[in-house]
């Protein structure tokens, strides 16, 4: 059975209700999850998993959430080589270039991205959620 943390920042709901539909599916695979916000989650945690996803909407000019998610994020990313890891967020402007820039940064650390990065329009609609779920059973298969 995987071990998997997922671990988000959620402003307004959306991406919460991405990183549950990603449990969600993750658990009925037979995954053991653990849900983290960031404030909750440190580097000491990282060998506790065999994968984890990393959920952070798009913020100012896209940006990641720069009062706890940035932090948390800046603390942990070199230890992250080698790390099998997703990336999920949603956004309510622009194109989404936060996730394609977060995504060359967490290659360039050297993590493993298991899937493509999921995003999602303002709240995550059915085309959303059936990604998260995909990324669910990526998570759970490692």
């Amino acid at each position: 059975m995987s071990k998997v943390a997922i671990v988000y920042w959620s402003g307004t709901g959306n991406t919460e209700t991405m990183a549950n539909a990603i449990a969600s599916e993750a658990k009925s695979k037979g995954a053991e999850v653990s849900l983290f916000t960031s404030d909750a989650f440190s580097g000491k945690d990282l060998n506790d998993y065999a994968a984890l996803a990393f959920g952070c909407p798009a913020m100012g000019a896209e940006v990641l959430e720069e009062g706890e998610f940035q932090p948390m994020w800046d603390g942990i990313k070199n230890k992250l080589s080698g790390k099998n890891i997703a990336l999920f967020g949603s956004y309510g402007w622009g194109s989404g270039e936060w996730m394609a820039i977060w995504k060359s940064e967490a290659e360039e650390l050297g993590a493993k991205l298991i899937a493509p990065p999921v995003i999602g329009n303002n709240a995550p609609d059915e085309t959303a959620l059936n990604a998260c779920k995909s990324l669910g059973d990526a998570l759970a298969a490692i």
